[in-house]
């Protein structure tokens, strides 16, 4: 297990799904499978989030509110797909009301696949993007001492 730098807050959205994988998620964040242990929070404020878990698909009118919720994240930023719907639109693909998977709309970083998503499965997609977010951290924070050091340069 890597060194967790910063503790990512998970803000969970759920699209238009069965609520299969939501269930799921939640078991997840439970003293079961109890994923704090890892070094992640829930969180329910967008601008207060480091990791966005969606589940799923997205339709016309979930699809502004995703991409408000992914425009209101901090960056450095994940999003996780979680379940077959937020992938590609599972089952439902070919519904006239689903445009299909969460990367229609924003970019998504993990997929999850799977109908329900297994809490095994979630936890190691939170793994992943827990550590795509350390890495994006630290480039952030290279990157913004970089920028400081250079206004400090024009400065002098």
């Amino acid at each position: 297990m890597t060194q967790v730098k910063r503790s990512p807050w998970i803000l969970h959205y759920d699209g238009s799904s069965c609520n299969g994988c939501d269930i799921e998620v939640l078991a997840s964040m439970t003293p079961v499978y109890d994923a704090e242990r890892l070094g992640v929070e829930n969180t329910g404020d967008p601008m207060q989030a480091d990791i966005l878990l969606i589940t799923g698909g997205i339709n016309a009118q979930n699809a502004p509110v995703v991409k408000q919720l992914y425009d209101q994240m901090p960056r450095p930023k994940v999003v996780v797909a979680v379940g077959i719907c937020a992938c590609t639109g599972g089952v439902f693909k070919d519904c006239y009301n689903i445009m299909g998977g969460a990367d229609k709309v924003i970019p998504v970083d993990i997929y999850v696949p799977g109908c329900a998503a297994r809490p095994q499965s979630i936890i190691d997609g939170i793994i992943k993007a827990r550590d795509l977010f350390q890495k994006r951290s630290e480039e952030h924070d290279a990157l913004m001492k970089k920028q400081k050091l250079e206004r400090k340069g024009e400065k002098s």
